[in-house]
């Protein structure tokens, strides 16, 4: 645990540009602090110690707004950044290196049991305010935009806009690999702009 500890401390200060010394994200970021009382309360699940993991859970929401079930499953270096609202939920697997923005929420679609929630590839961004649900498969090196709603899997290296979210085929990323919500194509025009293209070959052709 200490050694993925050392690991999430190190992936927000690398990461982060606000970030101005190592002391500064152990005390002021809350996406760590939720990630640390998650692995303690995952590691106690583990065991099966009961009430305590669901009571660490809870407290860890009540501090830092961010809600993570210990029975979820998360790999190395998750950097949460800023992290108000996020919701992980009980069946829910995230990969190593991913990135998540506030109000994201991986959850279910129902009072189903068994696997209910999304699984998170590795190097993926999820952006502002995504909403990723049911139990379906999220590959690795995709980039969801803010505020997209994701209820079907999603193959690798893609980038996923809109309520329902849509697949855009070109990679919206900077030379680092960072999401540039900015410059994120919208998928309903470029599918009217594709209609009124068809419309405008028909009619020459009449």
């Amino acid at each position: 645990m200490f050694s993925h500890l050392k690991e999430d401390i190190q992936v927000i200060y690398e990461n982060d540009p606000a970030a101005n010394n190592i002391l500064e994200v152990i005390l002021c970021y809350p996406g760590l602090h939720a990630i640390l009382l998650y692995r303690v309360s995952h590691c106690l699940n583990r065991w099966h110690v009961p009430l305590i993991p669901r009571l660490i859970s809870y407290i860890a929401r009540i501090i830092t707004g961010i809600e993570i079930h210990p029975c979820a499953k998360i790999g190395n270096r998750l950097f949460i950044d800023h992290g108000e609202g996020i919701v992980i939920g009980e069946t829910a697997v995230i990969g190593d290196d991913v990135l998540m923005y506030q109000q994201v929420t991986l959850g279910g679609t129902g009072k189903d049991k068994g696997k209910r929630h999304p699984t998170i590839g590795n190097n993926v961004i999820l952006g502002a305010g995504a909403k990723v649900l049911g139990n379906i498969t999220i590959g690795n090196h995709v980039r969801i935009g803010a505020g997209s709603v994701v209820i079907e899997d999603v193959p690798e290296h893609s980038t996923v806009v809109g309520i329902p979210g849509r697949i855009v085929q070109r990679a919206i990323v900077d030379e680092d690999g960072n999401l540039m919500h900015n410059k994120i194509p919208d998928p309903i025009k470029t599918e009217i702009e594709q209609i009124w293209e068809k419309i405008n070959e028909i009619n020459s052709k009449s």
